[in-house]
């Protein structure tokens, strides 16, 4: 290969097809399901990560008013996943331990999640409410992009901002595995997930290399993801371990939330360690070169040559 421009995927169409397509999967029924609200709630961050990326060629001003609508149209969204995920592992759980959840009868916190009724009438219309309100704010920032001079910079810009999405998942990295409470672990995976969907606009450059190290951190975020619901579940419950006091049904429950957050947890280290370990380049990981002006390091010489020994 010559040496020469890097090839990218063009940022305007694809973001406006962000844009479009989660705006037609909420038009698709009266009642978003399951897997609209999932669907829609992955593109919202896809999008997120998308603008972030062209924040210098937009403007601030620009890149605010659509990073807040996308930003509001997830926030609308989350309460909507969230009572039927806890519903979801707490069935499979009593299914599981049937002794444990014997002694949890009559735990109103515990009752309120299983028996929940998300197809009430009176629910339905909220979420009928919240999801116009949600195709209004997509229909808005749509128009807007559509009139945005958003011609793909040059690679060295959109490198620099990879560079720096790259070194903040990187710092959360660190946070984490040092202090791996919830809101470090919460914040590394949003980091992750905003180095993963900006990945997609560079694999041009390098199929091979960057698919594979999208498919290491979307692993990454799954895992971290299915921690945090735990994580949530925990605090929705109200729990706090009393030492003076008996061991009760509750106790036995987070014990084994807190097993399944252990496990979720193991897959996350070594991968994570590979890609964001301190002195680890991103040259490397991407499998191309390119300039000091990126603001990363660099393993040639000041040409955006593709590296494709791998």
């Amino acid at each position: 290969m010559q040496p020469g421009i890097l090839k990218l995927k063009e940022i305007k169409p694809v973001l406006y097809g962000f844009v479009r397509e989660a705006d037609l999967l909420l038009s698709a029924g009266e009642v978003p399901d399951e897997h609209t609200i999932h669907d829609v709630r992955v593109i919202m961050k896809k999008s997120r990560a998308s603008v972030k990326l062209v924040k210098s060629r937009i403007g601030t001003e620009s890149f605010t008013r659509e990073y807040s609508a996308f930003r509001e149209a997830g926030r609308l969204m989350r309460s909507w996943r969230e009572s039927t995920v806890h519903q979801k592992i707490l069935k499979n759980l009593k299914k599981r331990y049937p002794s444990v959840f014997a002694q949890l009868e009559g735990n109103n916190a515990i009752e309120s999640v299983l028996n929940a009724r998300h197809g009430s009438s009176e629910k339905n219309t909220a979420i009928i409410g919240e999801a116009g309100n949600i195709r209004d704010l997509l229909r808005k920032s749509g128009y807007r992009i559509r009139f945005m001079n958003m011609d793909t910079p040059d690679p060295a810009t959109l490198l620099s901002e990879l560079g720096l999405t790259y070194a903040a998942a990187s710092g959360c990295f660190m946070a984490a595995r040092n202090r791996p409470g919830a809101k470090n672990l919460h914040d590394f995976r949003k980091r992750v997930k905003d180095f993963l969907y900006q990945l997609y606009f560079f694999r041009p450059a390098n199929p091979k290399k960057v698919k594979g190290l999208e498919s290491r951190l979307d692993s990454i975020a799954r895992n971290l993801g299915k921690f945090n619901d735990l994580a949530v579940l925990i605090r929705m419950l109200g729990y706090r371990y009393e030492k003076d006091q008996p061991s009760s049904g509750i106790d036995h429950l987070v014990l084994i939330l807190r097993q399944e957050q252990d496990r979720y947890l193991s897959a996350v280290w070594a991968p994570a360690y590979s890609i964001f370990t301190p002195g680890q380049s991103l040259a490397g990981l991407l499998g191309f070169k390119f300039p000091v002006a990126a603001g990363l390091p660099v393993t040639g010489d000041k040409t955006y040559e593709q590296d494709e020994s791998n």
